[in-house]
């Protein structure tokens, strides 16, 4: 990746389009290397910026990123009503959240980050923005799947929640170190620790749709 080096934005939609250039070099290097192993400097050298001028777009490194993850929960909201709408009852609700979700690396990246660090170093702003964004979210696609499926509004939102939260957990798991796939490789029943992340997702979400309805 070869950076751009930038003359000082002056006008709204220059420093928009710096934005949108530091968020594509962030997105881009997450997606080579992990979102855990970006530094703010390398966002800084794929844009041809100094890291002090960051700030001016950008609090911290945590705010860049949890802006795309709310860009990638946006992108996957959208897909999940698309593909909803083709669903009928829960186990083709619950495989559209699965599947949706395993498709999205970089999301369930970003995912597995957002309350134990992307939240840490923010913005109180930044916060705001971000939980507004998520909470209509959730809302809009728990309604969704409740359209398609028996659940009500509120049960959606709840299969929605644990849907992102329980990728975010798993996605680590399944996506080990190096020292720990080698580990695996050469001990297979320490192996079977490993998640398979579609079917374990389908049998949680399974799980929680079919009791739902029992606490009401």
């Amino acid at each position: 990746m070869t950076g751009s080096v930038f003359v000082r934005a002056r006008r709204p939609e220059q420093k928009q389009q710096r934005r949108d250039a530091i968020l594509d070099a962030a997105r881009d290097l997450a997606r080579e290397s992990g979102v855990r192993n970006v530094s703010l400097g390398a966002v800084a050298d794929a844009v041809g910026l100094a890291k002090s001028n960051i700030s001016r777009y950008f609090g911290t490194r945590e705010e860049i990123y949890l802006e795309l993850l709310a860009e990638e929960w946006q992108d996957w909201a959208g897909t999940v009503s698309d593909r909803l709408d083709g669903a009928h009852g829960t186990p083709a609700a619950v495989a559209v959240l699965a599947e949706t979700l395993v498709e999205r690396r970089l999301f369930c990246d970003l995912l597995s980050h957002g309350s134990t660090s992307l939240e840490q170093n923010v913005s109180v702003p930044a916060a705001r923005a971000f939980k507004h964004a998520v909470h209509d979210l959730v809302a809009a696609t728990g309604a969704e799947v409740a359209r398609a499926t028996d659940l009500t509004a509120r049960e959606g939102g709840e299969l929605v929640a644990l849907a992102t939260a329980l990728a975010g957990t798993l996605y680590p798991a399944a996506n080990p170190p190096p020292a720990l796939t080698q580990l695996y490789a050469e001990d297979p029943e320490l192996a079977a620790s490993r998640p398979d992340v579609l079917p374990t997702l389908v049998r949680v979400l399974s799980a929680l749709a079919a009791g739902l309805p029992t606490l009401r």
